[in-house]
């Protein structure tokens, strides 16, 4: 998340402004299409009846909250707010476990579509709701456990004072020495290592069927392949964003406006541009869920109830474009900036 600090000028000042005026209204039109996504998921009962669209539920949730929380950071950053470090602590600990969450239940998801193409006889029995559900929840133990580690290494070496003081909240407030890094990096490596491992097992033994298969199964299997692959994919966008921090650190000791420049592009490609990719995986791609969500958009208000859908377009047609409105100006003009920061922080 760009931090801005030691004003450089009106140029780096405007720069940064249209920066965090992108951000919010991709972060707003991401967390729209999650919502229409999240809708469509509850109105059917047959989707939380499988497996594979609860993971995908799974990771809506996911990344709306990491998105509100990466956002609402940026804004505090931006406007050089600063927190108690009690309340970085929670905010801390919930980003970590939605970053986690999110590339981990992209593993179970094809390891799921393994099950289904390889061990069909047993998908039924292995991919039941129940199962679904123990999923879920070793998925969540599994994502805490990075930010546990690097609490408690923290808790151990920080002074009680520190507990008091108020700062800018970001991930590097607990790390306070270059061991604390090390420590991040061999858990970051082992997390990308294991679930490198599962998608490449999942991508092989899924193309051995795919060789040997013909007819509609062939083509069952290539679309199985095919999803695979780009669950790879932006399970690779969600891994690099492991390897970030340390770039970003490097990039610290040389040159501060590079380092928000670099941080930028990071935050875009490796934190937003993944969690554009599950809504084209299976709210897209998906048959079923694709018929789903156009029913609902286009089709349900005609024949049911009309408060969900106008629900709905409320908050993209009405709320919406008032907030671009506010990001537009309230964040563009210097003036206006310069006098919003003197109110908020003096």
């Amino acid at each position: 998340i760009p931090v801005m600090t030691n004003r450089t000028g009106t140029a780096f000042l405007r720069q940064l402004n249209d920066k965090v005026i992108f951000v919010q209204v991709f972060g707003i039109l991401l967390l729209c299409i999650n919502f229409m996504l999240i809708t469509t998921f509850f109105k059917r009962e047959i989707f939380y009846r499988i497996m594979r669209y609860i993971l995908f539920a799974n990771t809506l949730f996911s990344d709306c909250i990491l998105l509100v929380i990466t956002n609402m950071l940026l804004v505090l950053n931006f406007f050089d707010i600063s927190i108690q470090t009690g309340i970085c602590f929670i905010v801390f600990t919930l980003s970590s476990l939605c970053n986690f969450v999110t590339p981990i239940t992209l593993t179970a998801m094809s390891l799921e579509r393994y099950v289904a193409i390889c061990m069909p006889l047993r998908h039924a029995e292995l991919c039941s709701t129940g199962r679904a559900l123990q999923s879920l929840l070793i998925i969540y133990c599994v994502s805490f456990i990075p930010s546990l580690v690097i609490l408690l290494v923290f808790f151990f070496s920080a002074s009680l004072s520190f507990f008091k003081r108020s700062l800018l909240c970001s991930a590097e407030t607990f790390i306070v020495g270059r061991w604390h890094g090390y420590i991040r990096s061999a858990v970051s490596q082992s997390y990308f290592l294991l679930m490198c491992i599962a998608i490449a097992f999942s991508y092989v033994q899924i193309m051995k069927v795919a060789t040997a298969a013909s007819g509609e199964s062939k083509k069952s299997t290539q679309k199985g392949l095919k999803t695979v692959a780009l669950h790879a994919f932006q399970l690779l966008l969600c891994l690099i964003q492991l390897v970030c921090p340390f770039i970003e650190a490097a990039v610290l000791q040389v040159d501060f406006s590079l380092f928000i420049n670099v941080r930028y592009v990071n935050y875009i490609l490796f934190s937003l541009a993944p969690r554009c990719l599950s809504p084209l995986i299976y709210g897209l791609r998906d048959e079923t869920f694709f018929l789903a969500l156009k029913y609902y958009i286009f089709w349900c208000p005609l024949k049911n109830n009309l408060k969900p859908q106008l629900y709905a377009n409320y908050i993209m047609f009405t709320l919406t474009p008032r907030c671009l409105s506010s990001l537009i100006y309230g964040l563009r003009d210097e003036t206006f900036v310069l006098a919003l920061k003197n109110y908020i922080c003096f």
